[in-house]
């Protein structure tokens, strides 16, 4: 049957709670404290349930519990016909209650284009759905939801839910307490939709400012800072019931390779990663991190194989779980990056891995050759069932702590109370306009003066917009700052403009007061700084809003004013707007070194830097 909404009450069909408690051989509601860390651990008599509970398990199932599984659609068991023909070409089942019932995977992950992720009723609906074929199986176990939900430019879930400011912003408002609402509001949201296990926060100190792949998604460049800030996000995830994840463990701050594409190294010595890359994962393992996600990175100060770290027994067991004391579960970054494929084999990569000290094996390319790789290792020796036993054990006291034993479903009504309510939007507007940070603003530009400025014309960079919100940018800060009381017109001038495209915005400049041009990721031969040059030569004021990487301002020299918005989220983008028109004062400083563009060893703003007004 499809998964779907009955009775009055918006409420979903779903078990009897004592159905539930049954079916998973009566572990207790000690177990499954919501909100308690990882730290606390459950009792002995309870953790006795728990080992019982292993005992049964069959080796396949056993084997199961160790994955984490992407599966196209947005019912359990009815999706749409794309994602069906998706699930049998990518996992050779048609939905997600067949993936259970073939593999018996312990977890599944959302992500928006695998159409998990259309709106709170519906996702939370296909939650219940996962639950209930999962425990509707012989010896069925509740499954652990999980999904990407950093903020910023990384989320899978989009409005109406809560969207707050990425890492790199919250790290502008240097704000323990914002972190920790963050935290707790966003975990509340995501309970509230079956999803129990969220992969952040970030964990990486960004050291390089050329890192492609962590770059804003990081709180900053100083690791105490990150340190704090991801503390206090951790222990905003533990108040609301949902497993944090510190990622990517050990540090991926320092690289210009992105391990999408291939195998980064970092070069760090031993006792610069103590320094740099450490602080945060020891942050987060002492405030109770429920889970660490491993980077498929090479250090070889730390492993002098060179494997990546994800498959390093020195790394994962010799320094997480030996150095610093962590006996959480570990899960993988996923196993479909060319990262961890460059070395060895997708047979050989989950083996080794398991044999690294790693619990959860996360979105492998092909489940079937990963999970019969680890189903024939046991059966030929090369990995023990009692290995098995300890991962299995870690992901079960886990999904005991997060409530999943006692009641793993969700209703609409809970939905309705919890996503996207007045108090968190505004929750969300208030932390998003004490992050914007004013780098720039020669003659006192800024504020913007409705009397003096009232036409504006605002250009830039339209990059597709993140996190499920609306965009595009020029869009979004042009009708924000409308509401404010300007005339705003958008012109979308791209993330490379051509030369009529920049003669366009020129000549619609003309008719304008002052022009803010959104910039995206602005280098020394882009089309965007020939754009900025030449409206600078209109005489018109120009207001650039960097809205990924502070760095652009190294660029933009001739430029009155510019404003770093760490992203191009409406949140981030709105606040913007009110900072431009005087509604608040800029109140972000730097949390990463910008150096200049023609003498990169020099900084031009350190971190601290941002004015006011």
């Amino acid at each position: 049957m499809p998964d779907s909404s009955t009775g009055s009450t918006g409420s979903t069909a779903r078990p009897s709670r004592r159905t539930v408690l049954a079916a998973t051989a009566g572990v207790t509601t000690a177990l499954a404290a919501g909100g308690a860390h990882a730290a606390a651990g459950p009792s002995a008599h309870d953790d006795r349930r728990l080992r019982a509970l292993v005992s049964r398990m069959t080796l396949e199932e056993k084997v199961g519990q160790l994955f984490v599984m992407r599966v196209h659609g947005h019912s359990a068991t009815d999706p749409d016909q794309a994602d069906v023909d998706a699930n049998l070409e990518e996992i050779g089942v048609r939905t997600a209650a067949e993936l259970l019932a073939r593999y018996r995977v312990g977890g599944i992950i959302y992500f928006a284009w695998a159409h998990n992720t259309r709106d709170p009723h519906q996702i939370a609906d296909l939650s219940n759905g996962i639950q209930k074929a999962s425990l509707g199986l012989e010896r069925g176990l509740p499954v652990l939801i999980s999904t990407d939900q950093e903020h910023g430019i990384v989320a899978r879930v989009g409005e109406p839910a809560t969207l707050f400011p990425g890492a790199m912003a919250v790290g502008a408002g240097r704000s323990r307490a914002d972190a920790r609402a963050l935290g707790r509001i966003a975990g509340r949201e995501l309970r509230a939709l079956g999803i129990r296990q969220n992969y952040s926060p970030v964990a990486d100190v960004n050291v390089d400012p050329a890192n492609p792949v962590i770059g804003v998604r990081s709180f900053g460049s100083d690791p105490e800072a990150v340190a704090d800030l991801v503390a206090a996000e951790v222990e905003g995830y533990g108040s609301s019931g949902v497993a944090a994840t510190a990622k990517h463990f050990p540090g991926h701050g320092d690289t210009i390779t992105d391990s999408h594409a291939e195998l980064p190294y970092i070069h760090h010595t031993r006792e610069q990663w103590e320094r740099l890359d450490a602080p945060p994962f020891r942050a987060a393992i002492a405030a109770g991190i429920d889970s660490i996600m491993t980077a498929h990175i090479v250090v070889p100060a730390l492993d002098a194989s060179e494997d990546p770290a994800t498959l390093s027994r020195p790394v994962l067991t010799g320094i997480l779980r030996g150095e610093l004391g962590y006996d959480g579960v570990v899960v993988t970054d996923s196993l479909g990056m060319e990262g961890v494929r460059t070395k060895y084999g997708d047979d050989r990569v989950p083996v080794l891995a398991l044999k690294a000290g790693v619990d959860q094996l996360l979105n492998p390319p092909s489940l079937d050759v990963a999970w019969h790789a680890v189903l024939n290792a046991v059966r030929d020796g090369e990995l023990t069932e009692s290995r098995l036993d300890e991962s299995v054990l870690r992901v079960l006291r886990l999904k005991a702590r997060l409530g999943l034993f006692e009641d793993p479903y969700v209703s609409h009504d809970g939905v309705d109370r919890a996503v996207g309510t007045r108090a968190h939007l505004a929750a969300a507007d208030r932390i998003a306009e004490r992050t914007t940070t004013l780098l720039v603003n020669e003659g006192g530009l800024l504020p913007l003066s409705r009397r003096r400025h009232p036409r504006l014309l605002v250009v830039g960079a339209d990059p597709a917009s993140p996190s499920g919100t609306t965009g595009p940018p020029t869009g979004v800060l042009a009708d924000a700052l409308t509401g404010l009381g300007f005339t705003a017109t958008a012109l979308s001038t791209g993330t490379a403009p051509s030369a009529a495209t920049v003669a366009g915005a020129v000549a619609a400049a003309r008719d304008a007061d002052a022009v803010l041009v959104a910039t995206y990721n602005v280098g020394a031969a882009s089309g965007q700084k020939t754009l900025v040059e030449r409206l600078l030569g209109t005489g018109r004021p120009v207001v650039a809003v960097a809205v990924r990487n502070p760095y652009d301002v190294a660029h933009l020299p001739g430029v009155a004013a510019c404003l770093a918005t760490y992203s191009w989220t409406d949140v981030e983008l709105r606040a913007v707007a009110r900072v431009i028109a005087g509604k608040v004062g800029p109140r972000g400083t730097l949390p990463v070194p910008v150096q200049r563009a023609d003498d990169p060893a020099t900084v031009l703003y350190p971190v601290g830097h941002g004015l006011r007004y």
